[in-house]
C-alpha cells in the first residue's frame, strides 16, 4: 500500500507545495492535499466514534480519505473558513469560522501520523518575543528591539541607536489600494517619521536598531540539514533595507555560505527547543564578522533556493515526511 501524505495548504499557495508533492510521487507516495480556504465551503471533514475509535473522513473533489491511513502531514498554510461568505450575518459568520477552525484543528491535532510541524509548536515558535529571548539565551547576536503601540517609548527608543532605527510588522500582510496590492515590508524610520506615529495606539509595531550589513542570509533547516544562502542586498539601492523589495529582480544573487559550526549548532538547538522540523531563519552579517539574528519563520518559504543557489529542499522535505532522514520528536 502506498504511503499517504496529508498537506495543510490553501488554494492559491506557491510553486513549493506542488515541488514537494512531485518529490513525493516520485518515491511512490499519495499525496492528498487540503486547500484549507475551502473549508467547509467546498469540503466535507467528518469526525465519529465507535467503541472509542476515533474515525476521520474527509471529502475534497479528489475524493473521500480515510485520515487513519494518513503517515505523515506537511502543515503549510491555514485559512479555514475564508470561504465562508462576507455578507452573513457577523453575528452568524464569527461562530461560524471559529467552530471550523475548532473542528479542523480537532482533527488535525488528533491524526496518529508524523506532522511537520505540530501547529501549536508552528504557533508558539511565531512568537516573535520569544524567538529573540531564545536566540540570545543561546548567545546568538539579538538587534535592540522596542515592540509597543506607545509613541514615547519609540523616541525613546530612537536614541538608544545611533545608526537608527528599522520598523516592521510581526504579521505578514499586504494593503490594496485601487486593486494594486502594496506588501507591507520593513522600513527606515527617520527623525521626521518620529512625529507621525498616527495608528500605533491602534496597531503596536516592532522597531529595531539598523544594523549594517555585510550580507543578507536565509538559513533552511529541514530536520538536521541546514541550507544556508546569502545575498549582497547593498547592492540594490531599493533592497538595502528589506531585500524582499527587490526579490525577483536580485532572484539569481543568492549563493551557497556555509555559517561557521558553532553558529550552526546553536540554531539546531533552537530547532530542538521549538521542537520544530522545519524553519527558515533570517540572519544579518555585520561588517565585523558577526551574526545578528532576526527571525525564525516555521513556514517560510524557499522556492527560490531550489533555483540559485540550486538547494533541493522539496526533495529533503519528501524524505523527512517519509520517515527516511532525520526527525526531531517523531
Amino acid at each position: 500500500m502506498k504511503p499517504q501524505i496529508l498537506i495543510i495548504t490553501h488554494s492559491q499557495e506557491n510553486e513549493c507545495v506542488d515541488n514537494v508533492s512531485a518529490a513525493l510521487a516520485s518515491e511512490g507516495a499519495e499525496v492528498v492535499r487540503v486547500d484549507t480556504d475551502r473549508y467547509p465551503t467546498e469540503i466535507a471533514l467528518t469526525t465519529s466514534y465507535s467503541n472509542a475509535i476515533q474515525n476521520n473522513y474527509l471529502e475534497t473533489q479528489a475524493g473521500r480519505f480515510d485520515l487513519s491511513n494518513i503517515s505523515a502531514c506537511w502543515y503549510r498554510r491555514f485559512r479555514v473558513g475564508k470561504n465562508i461568505p462576507g455578507d452573513m450575518d457577523p453575528q452568524l459568520r464569527a461562530p461560524s469560522v471559529e467552530e471550523s477552525r475548532r473542528s479542523f484543528l480537532g482533527v488535525l491535532n488528533s491524526l496518529d501520523a508524523f506532522l511537520l510541524d505540530p501547529y501549536y509548536n508552528v504557533k508558539r515558535a511565531s512568537t516573535k518575543q520569544l524567538q529573540l529571548k531564545v536566540a540570545a539565551s543561546l548567545g546568538i547576536k539579538i538587534p535592540k528591539t522596542c515592540i509597543t503601540n506607545k509613541k514615547e517609548e519609540v523616541r525613546k527608543f530612537y536614541t538608544q541607536c545611533p545608526q537608527g532605527i528599522i520598523t516592521k510588522m510581526q504579521s505578514a500582510f499586504a494593503v490594496y489600494h485601487e486593486g494594486i496590492e502594496n506588501v507591507v515590508f520593513t522600513n527606515l524610520l527617520d527623525e521626521l517619521a518620529l512625529e507621525e506615529l498616527d495608528g500605533l495606539e491602534y496597531c503596536p509595531m516592532t522597531f529595531q536598531e539598523a544594523i549594517p550589513k555585510a550580507l543578507e542570509l536565509r538559513v533552511t533547516i529541514v530536520g538536521n540539514q541546514i541550507y544556508s544562502a546569502a545575498i549582497d542586498s547593498q547592492k540594490s539601492e531599493i533592497a538595502k533595507v528589506d531585500w524582499r523589495k527587490d526579490g525577483v529582480g536580485m532572484a539569481d544573487d543568492w549563493v551557497d555560505y556555509p555559517l561557521p559550526v558553532d553558529l550552526q549548532n546553536k540554531l539546531l538547538r533552537l530547532m530542538d527547543y521549538f521542537e520544530l522540523n522545519y524553519g527558515a531563519i533570517d540572519l544579518i552579517l555585520h561588517p565585523d564578522g558577526s551574526f545578528y539574528f532576526l527571525e525564525i519563520n516555521p513556514s517560510g518559504e524557499f522556492m527560490w533556493l531550489e533555483q540559485t543557489p540550486g538547494y533541493r529542499i522539496s526533495e529533503h522535505l519528501a524524505n523527512l515526511l517519509l520517515g527516511r532522514c532525520f526527525r526531531r520528536n517523531g
